[in-house]
């Protein structure tokens, strides 16, 4: 069995009088079960690569596989659930009846829409108002139901474009749980948002698109920096002490605290044996503290370096 779910090999997509591609031989690999963070600027390509994935933009050139199989089939596509940025639902409808509706499209039978669409309601914390009308709902309680539809048929591969974007703090987190429910039970979740801390919190890899290209993948550790700094808490710093760190290495004092050193350019695998070294001089340590960077700081580099 294909152990991807998403592939890509030079996916290429070019508009009708447009003078540059929206996607450009786009190479992209997504094994199954992962939370997978798909991000870019505006303009990079994201919402045409989904567009391609869920056949409903035509490539220009290249391939593009769901789980082995070329996208545009139709068995594969009834194993994929959708949350698109830009929604439209039939405000006139109750919510159970919006997903009655959509279980219909899925192809499911009675006995299992009666069956998912409480199950369902209640992941999304939209049990209570499962009579509501969805024109009574605000923003965000439209978002839980958009979501509620992706899920609804138990996909394999659920493709999310931007789902917390109207979502306060709490309603971003339970997003998040129902994230890693989908990933327990093993299911596929491609991710594109523009919140890289909900990513970073969520995401087992990132793709990072420019110009229609994929320009990183891999895990953030991977896709980051070598380098990092590292801040370290001592019990006492003696001029002694001090001279014998020197030894081991260049460093800096941060000018507000007394015991606190900080090392420049270290390597993770480099940690453990700068600190035994710290205590083989005589350093009693409180606290270590890696400072690596976050995922928004790798994309702003990423960006940066591609304009250059």
């Amino acid at each position: 069995m294909n152990s991807l779910a998403i592939e890509t090999n030079r996916l290429r997509k070019v508009y009708r009088g447009a003078k540059k591609p929206a996607v450009d031989s786009l190479e992209l690999n997504v094994r199954q079960g992962q939370v997978f963070g798909f991000l870019g600027p505006n303009g990079a390509g994201k919402t045409t690569t989904i567009g391609m994935l869920l056949g409903n933009v035509f490539p220009t050139s290249g391939n593009a596989f769901l789980f082995g199989k070329p996208i545009g089939d139709r068995e594969i596509r009834r194993r994929v659930g959708y949350l698109p940025e830009k929604f439209q639902f039939h405000d006139f409808l109750t919510v159970t009846e919006f997903l009655d509706i959509h279980g219909r499209l899925y192809g499911m039978d009675a006995q299992s829409r009666r069956r998912r669409i409480p199950e369902t309601l209640e992941m999304v914390g939209l049990a209570d108002r499962a009579q509501s009308a969805l024109k009574t709902f605000s923003k965000g309680m439209q978002q839980r139901a958009g979501l509620a539809q992706a899920i609804l048929h138990e996909p394999d591969l659920v493709i999310l474009d931007e789902p917390t974007s109207a979502l306060d703090p709490l309603g971003r987190r339970a997003v998040r749980e129902i994230v890693e429910r989908l990933k327990a039970k093993g299911t596929t979740v491609l991710l594109n948002s523009h919140l890289l801390s909900e990513v970073e919190r969520t995401c087992d890899e990132v793709a990072i698109l420019r110009a229609g290209r994929v320009i990183r993948q891999g895990t953030v550790e991977q896709i980051a920096a070598p380098l990092s700094t590292v801040t370290i808490e001592l019990e006492t710093l003696t001029p002694s002490l001090l001279e014998m760190i020197g030894r081991i290495g260049a460093f800096s004092r941060p000018a507000s605290t007394e015991a606190t050193i900080t090392f420049e350019s270290v390597n993770d695998h480099e940690i453990p044996n700068l600190v035994a070294s710290l205590v083989g001089v005589g350093g009693r340590i409180h606290s270590v503290i890696p400072n690596r960077e976050s995922l928004e700081d790798i994309f702003v580099r990423l960006m940066d370096d591609e304009a250059t």
